[in-house]
């Protein structure tokens, strides 16, 4: 029997129990025609929660409320279920993730978010205040995050679904990419999170917030102007509105003039990028002897470098998906390189743990510095330049632009290009 489930149909609280009961095989269904502020306000939803907050779930032994609680009920409905893992140590770090996740993240992206929008009261100090003790919550996560692919073990666990929707609230609302950059690995944990299949079900195709909410507005200040009109005033601030305008116009009809990339300077290359591109991409038969005959007759070592890269922790690779994920992730974050670059990512094995390799096509003799500076992804993979008069590092170039498989000796799981 289906258990009912009181909640908000796009609500991330709701998402708990209901990505919980996906990965515990446990059955839940929304609550017909629930309406905020009306089906959470009759005597019947009363009596199972007294101050009419959701998410509200409805079992054979009663109603239970509060998010966490239900999420943590759901996952005990299946014995020994492995989001609880596999030990009481397990069982014990999960809870302490799940309060974090709660009293650090949460709480303080709703004190930040909630006084924005004019839900709670706006004090300065107050913002400041929870924009601090997120940076130390996210800071503090990041750190775990860096040499730990789960909050918990080798698997998602319910501390993973309980972080991810609370950091989805941030995410989704006031955490902008400038504020979340300073927290590379909590960026990577969470856009793998939300795109394995059980999550992605609940939050669908999803972008991060781009700007903060601006400060409501008070309506004291507004209602204050026309109750004591002063004529002798209203020159005045006529004279000074006229002043400001003219001025505002000049500052947005001269923007400074954007700086030009610095490998837009180099001098000119005999190899066209684009060129290259386009036949890779329309080489469908004899590769060997069509695309990559051409690519080393284009190829410039005075333009151009070549790079592999090695993944520094292809031990952590236990699941296909997650791997797969983790690879999608770096080839969007690198697209502010692509009018400069070509690359190849392979991921190989048949079993886990999964390689990560690639080959990368820089404009230029270096890695550009605004790849390195801006795609925190680089510091995950070690970097070696290509020596092309090594005859056997130019044939491993040839192997990997060709996804030649085997490759060296193992399967190719997937094959992803960048052009």
């Amino acid at each position: 029997m289906a258990l009912t489930l009181h909640a908000i149909s796009t609500h991330y609280r709701g998402f708990k129990s209901r990505i919980a009961a996906e990965y515990s095989g446990v059955k839940i269904e929304l609550a017909k025609s629930f309406e905020m502020g009306v089906s959470n306000q009759t005597p019947e939803f009363l009596k199972m929660n007294p101050i009419g907050k959701v998410p509200v779930l409805e079992t054979p032994d009663g109603p239970i409320f509060e998010s966490n609680a239900i999420a943590r009920y759901v996952t005990k409905l299946q014995p020994e279920n492995p989001l609880y893992g596999t030990s009481l140590y397990d069982y014990g770090r999960i809870e302490q993730w799940i309060d974090f996740a709660t009293t650090e993240i949460e709480v303080n992206i709703e004190r930040w978010y909630l006084s924005r929008i004019g839900i709670a009261q706006y004090l300065p100090l107050a913002e400041e205040a929870a924009i601090s003790s997120l940076k130390r919550a996210l800071g503090a996560l990041n750190t775990h995050l860096a040499s730990n692919t789960y909050l918990v073990g080798h698997g998602v666990s319910l501390a993973d679904i309980i972080m991810t929707c609370n950091l989805s609230y941030g995410f989704f609302q006031i955490m902008t990419k400038s504020f979340t950059s300073e927290f590379p690995h909590v960026e990577r944990y969470f856009w793998t999170m939300v795109n394995q299949p059980k999550f992605h079900k609940f939050f669908g195709d999803v972008k991060q917030a781009d700007s903060i909410p601006p400060v409501a507005s008070k309506k004291p200040v507004q209602a204050k102007e026309p109750a004591k009109p002063n004529p002798k005033d209203e020159p005045k601030k006529e004279a000074k509105k006229e002043e400001v305008k003219p001025k505002e116009v000049e500052e947005e009809e001269s923007p400074k003039p954007k700086a030009k990339n610095p490998l837009d300077l180099l001098p000119p290359s005999k190899m066209i990028l684009d060129e290259w591109k386009r036949l890779y991409s329309n080489t469908k038969t004899n590769f060997r002897e069509v695309a990559i005959k051409g690519f080393w007759d284009m190829y410039d070592p005075q333009g151009y470098s070549l790079w592999f890269c090695n993944y520094k922790y292809n031990d952590e690779n236990t699941v296909s998906f997650v791997t797969l994920n983790k690879v999608s992730g770096f080839l969007q974050r690198m697209d502010l390189a692509r009018k400069y670059a070509f690359g190849k990512m392979l991921v190989i094995g048949s079993e886990p743990p999964f390689k990560v390799k690639g080959l990368w096509l820089f404009r230029g003799k270096e890695i550009p510095q605004f790849v390195l500076d801006e795609c925190y992804d680089m510091e995950l993979f070690e970097w070696t330049k290509v020596d092309v008069k090594d005859e056997a590092q130019k044939e491993r170039v040839s192997q990997m632009i060709e996804d030649a498989e085997p490759f060296e000796g193992e399967a190719l799981l997937d094959a992803k290009c960048f052009k």
